[in-house]
């Protein structure tokens, strides 16, 4: 008697489902650790653009890892290793190699103090999240290590850029911006969380389109691009703390009205 052909299943190995992201993490290391020989080379173009990219696949990782079902304690801690290498290591290197080491052992004090940082920050997202309630999802407590990876480099982005707008002193401007960067990953400032982000299906198209418009220009106008992103980013900080205030006084009043309706119960 003939067996009944089994159907073969793509992706229907656990093991494989958790690699998988794992994998694409890796990928995002390796770039991470790329930047930071480019910059050793002098090559400060690229080395941005890996992390841009390894901030690109920070934000992608996580997605196909709950899209696939592939989610894993492993994965959590990895990425949060990836992210202090990428996003913590390397933009320390590369400023470092670029300005910070004309301030002699300072600069070095700086870079050391902007890792520390990063590496607090992920360590208290690690034991924070997925602990807090509902509506608090939709933000970070300050601001996430792949914006502050980014944030640190704009000096360097921008004189790479065409937008020439004002002269800047980077003997100043660099350490400083390392400080306040460092504040604000420690902080406890709400900021905007994009993880839990939810689209009417009405909008979708229209998100689609704002996605490749925006990374169209990142490919054509690359460092004048990113420069904007940083100043919006900057902008949108006080919003996402103003609105987060009002959601959470809101949600006060209805604990409040619920206790007092049970008083009078």
């Amino acid at each position: 008697m003939e067996q009944p052909n089994q159907k073969i299943k793509l992706v229907n190995n656990k093991k494989t489902r958790v690699i998988l992201p794992n994998i694409f993490t890796l990928v995002g290391v390796c770039i991470g650790l790329t930047s930071i020989k480019f910059a050793f080379d002098g090559k400060f173009a690229p080395a941005i653009i890996a992390i841009i990219v390894a901030a690109i696949i920070d934000g992608l990782d996580g997605r196909i890892a709950r899209l696939i079902r592939g989610t894993s304690k492993v994965g959590k801690e990895l990425d949060s290793l990836t992210d202090v290498i990428s996003f913590g290591v390397a933009p320390a290197f590369i400023m470092y190699f670029w300005q910070l080491n004309e301030l002699g052992r300072i600069g070095w004090l700086i870079c050391l103090v902007y890792v520390i940082c990063v590496a607090l920050r992920l360590a208290r997202y690690n034991i924070t999240s997925g602990n807090e309630l509902s509506w608090r999802d939709h933000f970070f407590e300050g601001i996430p290590s792949p914006a502050g990876g980014v944030l640190v480099l704009m000096p360097l982005i921008y004189s790479l850029s065409d937008i020439q707008l004002f002269s800047i002193n980077y003997e100043i401007f660099v350490p400083s911006l390392f400080i306040i960067i460092s504040i604000l990953l420690i902080s406890k400032i709400p900021t905007y969380s994009l993880k839990r982000i939810s689209v009417p299906r009405s909008m979708t198209i229209f998100l689609i389109f704002g996605i490749i418009l925006y990374f169209g220009l990142i490919l054509i106008y690359t460092f004048n691009a990113i420069v904007l992103s940083g100043i919006l980013y900057f902008i949108v900080i006080p919003m996402s703390y103003l609105h987060y205030q009002r959601i959470s006084n809101k949600y006060k009043e209805q604990i409040l009205d619920h206790d007092e309706h049970e008083d009078i119960l």
